[in-house]
């Protein structure tokens, strides 16, 4: 509830003796309209727009309760109805249904009913089985089920069990009901075209709208249609062959079909099981990539600074090298020494130069002399 001055219900419904204070609780409630619109009776306008009490038990029974209206049932029009209730009493709506596999349509066409006016008070009544089987045919849910159901829809007031085919004025006027809710299309049935048109023309019938898309017959449709898989479905919970009206060839049928398909789960929980090791192979193969690509870049780094043109192992190997030639090779003597050293390898070959030359000889005793002499003189000077 949002108001101009953000009071609360409870707030404003204490001080409710003066008008201006009462009228103050409908103002907050309603989005601050304006007061010319305000109905007679606040209590049970505000009772219409969700001021209600919570609900915490299930709709009464017709028959184990009776009418609460104290005053004269006066007959309304729809315009009345709708522009404010009677001071003494709300509208008294009747929607009636077999309400079979109770359903999101069936509880949407009551909820239009109930808030056709701004204060009713629904009843709804159910068709026994013995009038549905007749008139309509077999139902999934027995006559007791489907009042239950009802009983626990939070829009119904009261539900009137075994309710008639067919309305009469003294079943409307028993109940005292103001109106009849239904959709619109001739519902006919029991011999008539429309078993509506006595309401109609009195001018109690109130129309709501289908929900389309869902009825009864669409989801027994549906079970008719996947008859297979839904006697499958209640044989793998425990149901005997004999509780589903099964055959024993078929439900060996079903049985086989129920084991291959938890095959084909338990292979599709492994082709699952497989992708994600796969996936998670693959991410910490991805990491191990990068770490040996880091790792081997690293090692490559290395062996170049220690094994490269300019590595470490070189400059090493030279400054050994070199150790070793110095150790191995004799220290050489000064130039400036008197005495030199000559190796016998190293040492010229003589030159025998003082032998005869049998091409020429001396020409005579001068010339021979002359070269012994000479040779003489060269052997003094190599010592």
């Amino acid at each position: 509830m949002v108001g101009h001055q953000q009071c609360t219900l409870e707030q404003d419904t204490r001080d409710h003796g003066t008008s201006r204070s009462w009228r103050k609780a409908v103002h907050c409630v309603l989005f601050e309209a304006p007061l010319s619109e305000w109905p007679k009776n606040p209590e049970s306008f505000l009772s219409s727009k969700g001021a209600r009490k919570t609900l915490t038990a299930p709709a009464p029974f017709a028959d184990e309760t009776s009418c609460q209206c104290q005053a004269p049932h006066e007959k309304l029009t729809i315009a009345q109805a709708r522009l404010g209730t009677p001071v003494d009493r709300p509208v008294r709506v009747y929607a009636d249904g077999i309400f079979d596999l109770f359903h999101s349509g069936h509880a949407r066409a009551l909820m239009q009913a109930k808030t056709l006016f701004p204060n009713s008070y629904l009843l709804v009544g159910v068709c026994s089985d013995d009038l549905t089987h007749k008139f309509k045919g077999f139902t999934v849910m027995n006559e007791a089920e489907r009042y239950e159901a009802l009983r626990h829809c939070r829009y119904v007031d009261e539900v009137i069990r075994d309710a008639p085919w067919t309305l009469t004025p003294e079943f409307l006027e028993k109940h005292k009901i103001d109106f009849v809710a239904h959709d619109d299309i001739p519902y006919s049935s029991a011999g008539s075209d429309d078993v509506y048109k006595h309401i109609k023309e009195a001018g109690m019938f109130v129309p709501t709208q289908r929900t389309e898309g869902i009825s009864t017959s669409d989801i027994i449709t549906r079970i008719v249609r996947d008859y297979d898989v839904y006697a499958r479905r209640n044989l793998q919970r425990g149901y005997t062959a004999k509780e589903l009206n099964v055959s024993f060839i078929n439900e060996k049928k079903y049985r086989f079909q129920n084991q291959v398909d938890k095959m084909k789960e338990k292979v599709k929980n492994v082709e699952e099981r497989s992708k994600e090791f796969v996936n998670r192979v693959e991410e910490k193969s991805h990491d191990l990539i990068q770490k040996w690509e880091e790792k081997s870049r690293e090692f490559i780094g290395n062996f170049l600074e220690l094994f490269g043109p300019d590595g470490a192992w070189k400059q090493m190997f030279q400054e050994r090298s070199s150790r070793m030639l110095q150790a191995l090779s004799p220290k050489q003597s000064p130039v400036s020494s008197p005495t030199r050293s000559r190796s016998p390898s190293r040492s010229p070959s003589p030159t025998f130069s003082w032998l005869p030359n049998k091409t020429s000889p001396p020409s005579s005793p001068k010339a021979a002399s002359a070269s012994i002499s000479s040779m003489s003189e060269g052997d003094e000077d190599e010592k």
